[in-house]
């Protein structure tokens, strides 16, 4: 099955880097990909050479796989108890943001902002497939992921281990700046066309905006993780 795939050079190469992910079960890979994999991991025995079109007939249709992809390498899911709450820490959170490329992107804001992970809700959020990972760009393992039945639930369990909730609402009356005071913090991120969910609303310690001085009403999802990342890592 295409989803069994991971595709493109920065994501099969951290696929192949990470520890936490089981064997490869098979790696299509250009005599030039398997040059570099052999420079970067040795001989592989699941390697196999095939040319490109032999590797696009594995993917989806339009799959920018740049002559490499590797299939079954599974992916160990993160718990909660994992993400330590020490001064600085953010996490970041997800309410049913289900758009796999803007969770591509928001993986590689966390990884470049210095997120310490990511919670995502099991029912209401993409799977790890070859287009998120494609989007994450090597991000994916590069930043421990957890999936919880309740975000609810699991925000009073970070709570209780020491983590502050900041929900991001464009109608919040204090902007992120201010709120963020260096203490561990749950950056908690709604849905682009719902946003927060009240009932996870309710359960954030405070709720802030992004000040947006040019009038414009919102930003997308991932755009306004990245803005809010950086203000987060900033610092204090």
């Amino acid at each position: 099955m295409a989803d069994d795939w991971i595709w493109g050079w920065h994501a099969v190469e951290a696929a192949l880097s990470n520890p936490l992910r089981g064997p490869a079960e098979l790696i299509l890979a250009t005599p030039e990909r398997i040059k570099q994999i052999e420079a970067r991991f040795g001989r592989l025995p699941t390697v196999q050479q095939a040319d490109n079109q032999q590797i696009a007939q594995r993917l989806p249709q339009g799959s920018v796989h740049q002559g490499v992809a590797v299939r079954g390498a599974t992916l160990e899911d993160a718990d909660l108890s994992d993400f330590e709450a020490r001064p600085g820490a953010i996490l970041l959170m997800l309410d049913q943001v289900t758009d796999p490329q803007n969770v591509g992107a928001m993986l590689r804001s966390a990884a470049a902002f210095g997120a310490v992970g990511m919670v995502l809700q099991d029912r209401n959020a993409p799977r790890f497939t070859g287009a998120l990972a494609k989007a994450a760009a090597g991000a994916v393992d590069k930043v421990r992921v957890a999936r919880v039945v309740n975000l609810s639930r699991a925000l009073d369990e970070l709570t209780t281990a020491g983590w502050r909730a900041v929900g991001l609402a464009g109608e919040a009356e204090r902007a992120l700046g201010e709120i963020l005071d260096g203490s561990p913090t749950v950056l908690v991120m709604g849905s682009e066309g719902e946003g927060l969910r009240r009932l996870v609303a309710d359960h954030c310690d405070e709720l802030a905006r992004i000040p947006m001085p040019g009038g414009f009403e919102s930003l997308n999802v991932s755009a306004a993780c990245a803005v809010a990342l950086y203000e987060a890592s900033r610092p204090r």
